[in-house]
C-alpha cells in the first residue's frame, strides 16, 4: 500500500501518483503506452520500495488519471510536464528515472533537458526513433509504423478479422479494441507460458478504450534527429535493458542508444518486450544495482570463514494450512537429532510464525516483510469455495515480493541449506534465475500436478496443463537445481492422472524425479484426561486449519450442534476457529466450546471420538495415523483436496467424505451421530516419515 497518493493537474488533466518507501534515492517508475497503467510495475514496487523511495503515476488515458479524447494532452511536451509536476508534488528533487517502451522518449528528454532532476536513467525495450526502423512481420517497429492504414486494410464487421499486424490501426482499435489488446499483448509476451502476463495486460488495457488509444496515437512523436540531440546532451549514467526476442522494438535500438550516450547495455536472452513482468527478478536486480550507485555508502559487512560457524538452515514453511508447519517442525526436530548444533531459521508468515514461536523456534526477522499468502487465499475464496489453482496464479504479486525478501535474506547471510515446503515462489524463481543459487536446496511437497476441476472451461484446463508443462521443462533444463526433491508420501499416494494432453503420467514422472519420505505424522499416545476430557464423554473436534477460508464449514457445524446433541447424549463439540477467524462470530450453546488458536490441536484430534475437518492432507493423515473416525468436506474447486487428498484417503480407506453441496445442519448432525466413536480399520501409516525426510536433508549438510 502506498505511503501517500494524490493528483497533480496540468492543462486541466488530472494525473494520479503514488509514493512508496521513505529512504534512499527516489526511483521514478514512469507510465508506458496508454494501453496499460502503473499496475504494470506491481512486481517491482514492493521490492524496490524496501530499499528506495519509489514514485509511480498513471499517464493520461488510463489508470486513475483523466482520459482525454483529443491528442494534445498526449504530446511529448505535456508528458514531460506531467513528470515534472509529479516530481514537484512528491517533493522529489532528483530521481532515478525508469521507463518502458514509449516512455523512453520522456525519460531521455528529462535526462537531456532537466539534468538537475535526474540521477540516471534506465530504459527497458525503448520504443524510440532510432534505427532500425523497418517493420517486419515478426518484429513491428511501433515508432515507424503508420497506425492509420487505408480503410481497405480493415475488413467490415462480419468478415474475417485482419491477420497479424494489420490490427495495428485506428479503425480496428475503434471496432475491435479487446481483440487488438489480446493480439498486441501476445506480441509483448512471446515467452512460453505467458498466459497470466497476457491476461493481466489485457485487463489493464480494458481500463481504457480504443478512442483514447486513437487520440494518444495522433500526438506527434519525437523524430530521430530529436532523439540523437537528446543523446548528445545526456551526461548522467544510462542503462538499457532489452529482451533479445522483443517483437515490438528491436534490440539493435538499445545498442545504438548506448553507443550515443555511453550507456550500459544489458540483454535478457529469450525475453520479450516487457521483461519487468515476465522476468521480474532480473529486472528488479538490474534496477536496484543501477540505483545503488546514487546512495551514500554506510556501514560494513563481514563474513565468517566456513569452519568458524555452525551449519545454518533456512526453512520455508507454507502458511496455507498449519499442517505444513506441524510436519516441518517434526522434520526440523529430527534434523537436529541427526546434525547436532545445526541452526535453523524460519522464514514464514502468520499464523505459522505464531505456532513456531510457541515451540521456541527462531523466526527470521525478514518474515515480517513477507506478503501474507493466507490473506490472498481468503480474498480469493467464496462460500466454502476456493479455486486453488486460480488463487495460485493470481498470487504472482505476492510470490514475487516474497522471493525478493528471500533473495535479500540469503544474500545478507550465508546458509548451507534452504528447505522449501511448497515454497512456490522460491522454487519458481530459482529455476528462472539459477545463477542466484548459492546453497544446497531441498524442495518438499505432498502433491505433484495441477488438475482442472470438472466444471472448468477449456481454457482453464489448457492453462493448468501449461503450468504443468512449464514445471516439467524447468526440471528438465535444470535437473540438479533441486539438490533433493522430497515427496511427503509414498508412490501409491500419487494420483493416477496425467499432467495434461501429450504430457507424462504424474506418477511415472514423480517417481523419476523425487525421493519418498512417507507420511510425516504419528504422535505419542494422548492422555484424554490431561486435555480435560472425561471418561466416556463423546468428543467431536471441528477444525478448518489456519486460514479464514473455513468459516462456512464451522458455521454449519455450530448450527448442527443442537440436533447432533439430541442424537448423541452428552456430546461435547470443540470448535477450533484458528488464528484468523474470530470465535465470537459464532452463536453459543451449552456443550459447545469455541476456541481460536490451539497450539496442541493435533493432540485434541488424536483424542477425539470424531473430527470434522476441511480436507487438508496433513490433518486428514494425522487422523488416519491415529485411527480416529473423521468427516472431511473438501473446499469446492480445490483441486488438491478433491483429487490428491481424496485419492490418498481412499487408498487408506480413511474418513467419510461429504461434499459441501450436500451438507446441511441436519445432514451433518446425522453424520456425526453415525460416525462418532465408530471403530475404524484404516491402512496403517508408518510413523517414521519425519526421520526419513530428515535423513534426506541431513545428507545435504
Amino acid at each position: 500500500m502506498a505511503n501517500t497518493d494524490g493528483f497533480v493537474e496540468h492543462g486541466n488533466i488530472k494525473i494520479h501518483f503514488e509514493v512508496y518507501g521513505k529512504t534512499g534515492p527516489t526511483i521514478l517508475l514512469m507510465p508506458s503506452w496508454t494501453l496499460v497503467h502503473k499496475r504494470l510495475w506491481k512486481l517491482q514496487v514492493p521490492y524496490l520500495s524496501r530499499h528506495f523511495r519509489v514514485v509511480t503515476y498513471d499517464g493520461p488515458g488510463n489508470g486513475r488519471s483523466d482520459r482525454p479524447r483529443d491528442s494534445e494532452p498526449y504530446s511529448q511536451e505535456n508528458q514531460i510536464a506531467y513528470a515534472l509536476a509529479v516530481l514537484e508534488a512528491t517533493g522529489t528533487d532528483k530521481a532515478v528515472v525508469v521507463a518502458l517502451s514509449r516512455a523512453a522518449n520522456w525519460a531521455l528528454e528529462l535526462a537531456a533537458e532537466h539534468p538537475d532532476r535526474v540521477h540516471g536513467t534506465v530504459v527497458i525495450g525503448p520504443a524510440i526513433a532510432l534505427p532500425p526502423h523497418a517493420a517486419r512481420s515478426t518484429n513491428l517497429d511501433i515508432t515507424a509504423a503508420e497506425p492509420d492504414l487505408p480503410a481497405s486494410a480493415v475488413p467490415l464487421l462480419g468478415t474475417d478479422p485482419p491477420a497479424h499486424w494489420t490490427k495495428y490501426n485506428w479503425s480496428y482499435w475503434l471496432s475491435h479494441y479487446e481483440d487488438f489488446a489480446w493480439f498486441f499483448l501476445g506480441q509483448c509476451f512471446p515467452e512460453p507460458h505467458s498466459t497470466k502476463a497476457i491476461e493481466d495486460g489485457v485487463a489493464w488495457a480494458l481500463d481504457t478504450t480504443g478512442e483514447v488509444l486513437v487520440a494518444e496515437s495522433r500526438a506527434p512523436r519525437p523524430d530521430e534527429q530529436t532523439v540523437r540531440a537528446w543523446c548528445a546532451r545526456i551526461d548522467s549514467p544510462l542503462l538499457a535493458l532489452h529482451g533479445t526476442d522483443d517483437r515490438i522494438s528491436p534490440p539493435a535500438r538499445s545498442e545504438l542508444l548506448c553507443e550515443l550516450t555511453g550507456g550500459e547495455l544489458a540483454t535478457i536472452e529469450g525475453a520479450g518486450h516487457i521483461p519487468l513482468v515476465r522476468d521480474p527478478v532480473r529486472a528488479n536486480l538490474f534496477i536496484r544495482r543501477f540505483a545503488e550507485r546514487f546512495r551514500v555508502p554506510s556501514g560494513h559487512r563481514s563474513w565468517p570463514r566456513w569452519n568458524s560457524r555452525p551449519k545454518r538452515v533456512l526453512y520455508l514453511s507454507s502458511p496455507i494450512g498449519l499442517g505444513h508447519a506441524r510436519r516441518d517442525l517434526a522434520i526440523a526436530r529430527q534434523l537436529r537429532e541427526r546434525r547436532p548444533g545445526v541452526r535453523i531459521d524460519w522464514l514464514t508468515q502468520h499464523p505459522v510464525t505464531r505456532m513456531l514461536a510457541d515451540a521456541g523456534e527462531r523466526i527470521h526477522p525478514g518474515s515480517r516483510l513477507l506478503r501474507n499468502e493466507s490473506a490472498h487465499i481468503e480474498a480469493e475464496s467464496g462460500e466454502h469455495d476456493l479455486h486453488a489453482f486460480q488463487a495460485l496464479r493470481t498470487m504472482d504479486e505476492v510470490l514475487t515480493n516474497n522471493f525478493m525478501v528471500f533473495h535479500d535474506v540469503v544474500t545478507e547471510q550465508q546458509y548451507d541449506l534452504v528447505v522449501g515446503d511448497e515454497a512456490w515462489d522460491v522454487d519458481h524463481f530459482l529455476h528462472e534465475n539459477p545463477e542466484l543459487k548459492r546453497f544446497a536446496y531441498a524442495w518438499l511437497t505432498d502433491f505433484v500436478g495441477f488438475l482442472p476441476m470438472p466444471d472448468d472451461d477449456e481454457r482453464a484446463a489448457l492453462v493448468a496443463a501449461d503450468y504443468n508443462a512449464e514445471m516439467i521443462e524447468r526440471i528438465a533444463r535444470f535437473p540438479r537445481l533441486r539438490d533433493r526433491a522430497v515427496f511427503i508420501g509414498d508412490p501409491d499416494d500419487i494420483v493416477p492422472s496425467r499432467f495434461g494432453p501429450d504430457l507424462p503420467s504424474i506418477r511415472d514422472w514423480t517417481e523419476a524425479h523425487y525421493d519418498f519420505a512417507g507420511q510425516v505424522t504419528g504422535f505419542a499416545p494422548v492422555d484424554r484426561a490431561a486435555l480435560g476430557y472425561r471418561p466416556g464423554e463423546p468428543v467431536c473436534v471441528v477444525t478448518v486449519g489456519g486460514s479464514g477460508v473455513g468459516y462456512d464449514l464451522l458455521r454449519r457445524a455450530v448450527d448442527a450442534y443442537p440436533e447432533a446433541a439430541r442424537r448423541v447424549p452428552g456430546l461435547r463439540m470443540v470448535v477450533v476457529t484458528g488464528p484468523r477467524i474470530d470465535p465470537s462470530a459464532f452463536p453459543r450453546h451449552d456443550g459447545l466450546e469455541l476456541h481460536g488458536y490451539l497450539p496442541d490441536l493435533h493432540r485434541h484430534l488424536a483424542a477425539a471420538d470424531l473430527a470434522v475437518v476441511q480436507g487438508g492432507l496433513t490433518t486428514c493423515m494425522e487422523l488416519t495415523a491415529s485411527n480416529r473416525p473423521f468427516i472431511y468436506v473438501p473446499l469446492r474447486h480445490h483441486f488438491e483436496q478433491h483429487f490428491h487428498v481424496d485419492h490418498r484417503l481412499r487408498r487408506h480407506n480413511a474418513g467419510r467424505r461429504i461434499d459441501y453441496d450436500d451438507l446441511t445442519p441436519s445432514s451433518l448432525a446425522e453424520a456425526i451421530a453415525a460416525e462418532i466413536g465408530r471403530e475404524v480399520h484404516y491402512r496403517p501409516v508408518p510413523s517414521d516419515g519425519a526421520d526419513r525426510a530428515a535423513a534426506l536433508l541431513a545428507d545435504l549438510l
